[in-house]
């Protein structure tokens, strides 16, 4: 990004000119017809330039924050996250052709079984006003030959540090799409040499989506736990556009009965 030269030559450019139109502005009834003619050419050049900054200015400013891991936290949250591709620039914007296994990013890899990819991952930058998240992800799916297709997410070290079987881990999302398809959201909990998993369909009614994942419903033991990663799992996507607008975190102990 640019930055606009300062220092004690801009200020005393900027005061020379804030004199200048705020005498012309005293004076501009009393002027004679040509100075007249003169200040108005002025006056419009400069407020096409200033209407230009003030509209691009007021377009940036209403995005939203770049790094922002701002969004609805439930009460008793324990450990919230939103991961690094909606909330930060990364190096890489995008992928076409995507193997399976490839990466973008540090925490998400794109996982299927086509012969011929004809699939394309990028990442995107959130304009619109309602959006919490800086940044959102763009899945394209051309044609599909595979049976499979699936998003996996490694989490932080930090959701599993604590974690017990009173926990509820609440995954919240903002999907767009060009067609109705079917999204399953499974986490995965590797603990020792098992892991537990549990899988929610995402109600594709709506925009916000909100799952839960109560593991009072595992058998995990809560003394080995190594990793967790959610598998977004996407049934029947050829031909489609998806969006993901957001993707947020977060953990609570479930209230006592």
């Amino acid at each position: 990004m640019a930055a606009y030269p300062g220092g004690v030559f801009n200020r005393i450019m900027q005061r020379g000119l804030n004199r200048y139109w705020s005498g012309t502005a005293k004076h501009v009834r009393d002027m004679e017809l040509g100075p007249l003619k003169t200040r108005r050419l002025q006056a419009r050049r400069l407020r096409a330039h200033l209407d230009e900054v003030i509209s691009v200015a007021d377009g940036q400013l209403a995005l939203p924050v770049i790094g922002s891991n701002s969004f609805f936290i439930p009460h008793g949250t324990d450990w919230s996250w939103r991961p690094r591709l909606w909330r930060e620039s990364l190096p890489q914007k995008g992928m076409v052709a995507v193997e399976s296994r490839e990466p973008l990013g540090e925490e998400i890899t794109l996982f299927h079984d086509c012969d011929h990819s004809e699939l394309t991952l990028r990442q995107l930058r959130n304009t619109r006003e309602k959006d919490l998240a800086p940044y959102g992800l763009r899945m394209d799916v051309f044609g599909f030959d595979g049976s499979f297709l699936s998003l996996v997410l490694d989490m932080p070290e930090a959701a599993t540090e604590g974690l017990s079987r009173d926990h509820v881990i609440r995954m919240t999302t903002i999907v767009e799409m060009e067609k109705p398809l079917e999204i399953f959201a499974r986490l995965n909990i590797k603990h020792g040499p098992n892991t537990e998993q549990i899988i929610r369909e995402l109600p594709l009614n709506k925009e916000d989506i909100s799952v839960e994942f109560d593991l009072a419903y595992t058998k995990m033991n809560e003394k080995q736990f190594e990793k967790a990663w959610i598998d977004l799992i996407f049934e029947g996507p050829e031909m489609n556009q998806v969006i993901l607008r957001d993707l947020n975190f977060s953990r609570r102990l479930r209230a006592e009965i």
